[in-house]
């Protein structure tokens, strides 16, 4: 039996894994998180019929909570995620390489396949700049322990942040990947699970475009 997406372009591929998750809920008694799967599924795969385009917004309040990577990615990442490009200019401090980490354990559990991540970042030219490459060096070599390659690279002129997986999805962040408020304690909800976490006001917009060019 053929898998779901097989076969089609990327806009149909990215239809396909939608309404997958619809039917997994479906199978759960999930029903409401179903119905609104099921929804999302038609609506991209009436956008790619239109003009292969896709564009989602969500806009995270101030104090909002439910936010998490998994939770705000999760939907995007299936078998067919092999290579994942972020840009983001502030990975640099403590909290921010931290968040960075999380992104990349949530890459490599199943389903994702991930075998290449690309960071584009900005260097941190103050006294953080020793434990800002230590740090992305150490986060390397974790992940070449799970045969997974973190390539890096640093520009002084990077501005935007957005994050592409190569099935075509890709995110953008207002605040990139620092969009969590410091939790009020170290032993307060929130520290570990960052569904609990509150966030800071940003914008996630969220594209497919099966002519979508690779950073």
């Amino acid at each position: 039996m053929a898998k779901p997406g097989m076969g089609l372009d990327p806009g149909g591929v990215a239809a396909a894994t939608v309404l997958k998750r619809a039917v997994e809920l479906d199978a759960e008694s999930r029903y409401p998180q179903a119905l609104v799967c099921y929804q999302e599924g038609i609506d991209l795969l009436l956008q790619v019929l239109k003009d292969g385009k896709y564009h989602k917004q969500i806009k995270i309040e101030e104090n909002a909570t439910g936010f998490s990577y998994e939770s705000l990615f999760q939907e995007y990442l299936n078998e067919t995620v092999r290579e994942v490009w972020i840009e983001d200019p502030y990975i640099r401090h403590t909290h921010q390489l931290y968040n960075f980490l999380r992104f990349c354990e949530m890459l490599i559990k199943k389903p994702c396949k991930v075998q290449t991540i690309h960071l584009l970042t900005s260097l941190d030219e103050g006294f953080g700049k020793a434990q800002q490459i230590s740090g992305l060096e150490e986060i390397k070599a974790s992940l070449r322990n799970h045969g997974v390659l973190l390539e890096l690279e640093y520009s002084s002129s990077i501005h935007d942040r957005e994050i592409r997986f190569n099935n075509g999805w890709m995110i953008k962040i207002g605040r990139g990947l620092d969009y969590f408020k410091k939790p009020q304690g170290r032993f307060s909800l929130g520290y570990c699970d960052f569904d609990l976490r509150p966030c800071h006001e940003t914008t996630v917009d969220i594209f497919h475009n099966r002519h979508m060019k690779k950073i």
